[in-house]
């Protein structure tokens, strides 16, 4: 009799237990990988402020979406010094968040929109901007940086946060001092 009824359970259990583990193992499963992101494009035409402005703080990526890390760049720069837009683009935020001058620029032909701030705006929402166009101007007294002034520069696709130093073209990063070379294999005199 124990054996009959071990068998009843066993076949009607096992199937009602496989089948929610493989119904467990469907629904977690994810299925195809989502798509790579694409690639930043170098369509930056100008650095944020200056020339060559030092990068005081790098882009540090968050490992979760609340986690910590620095969501962009901080650039050296002094207190009412312009601030340009570094692509052409459309003004989608010039105003003020938590006490701190805030623009954005949606870019032109991309789905990216980078972010200046602490900056007073001198657009409006809805201007379009060159590249390289003024935008606001370094407020002064901002604590991102401690004692130094700066303007902090963001990227985003979407909600996600990049690195907005991987807009700009390899001519606009500092890659060190040029050297001459010889011109047709002349050696250039010692000296």
């Amino acid at each position: 009799m124990r054996r009959a009824m071990r068998w009843t359970w066993a076949a009607t259990a096992l199937p009602l237990i496989l089948g929610a583990t493989a119904a467990r193992a469907w629904v977690g499963a994810e299925g195809p990988p989502p798509p790579p992101e694409p690639p930043v494009p170098a369509i930056a035409r100008a650095w944020p402020v200056g020339v060559r402005p030092p990068v005081l703080r790098g882009w540090e990526p968050p490992a979760t979406v609340y986690g910590p890390g620095h969501r962009g760049v901080d650039v050296g720069a002094s207190a009412g010094e312009p601030v340009r837009a570094v692509a052409a683009g459309r003004v989608s935020y010039a105003g003020r968040v938590a006490g701190r001058g805030v623009v954005s620029v949606l870019l032109t032909g991309t789905d990216l929109r980078t972010t200046y701030e602490p900056v007073t705006a001198t657009v409006k929402k809805g201007q379009v901007v060159a590249a390289g166009e003024v935008v606001g101007t370094v407020e002064p007294g901002g604590v991102h940086c401690g004692a130094r002034s700066c303007v902090h520069w963001g990227l985003l696709r979407g909600d996600v946060y990049l690195d907005p130093l991987l807009l700009l073209p390899p001519w606009l990063l500092d890659r060190g001092p040029s050297r001459l070379l010889p011109v047709l294999g002349v050696p250039l005199p010692e000296g």
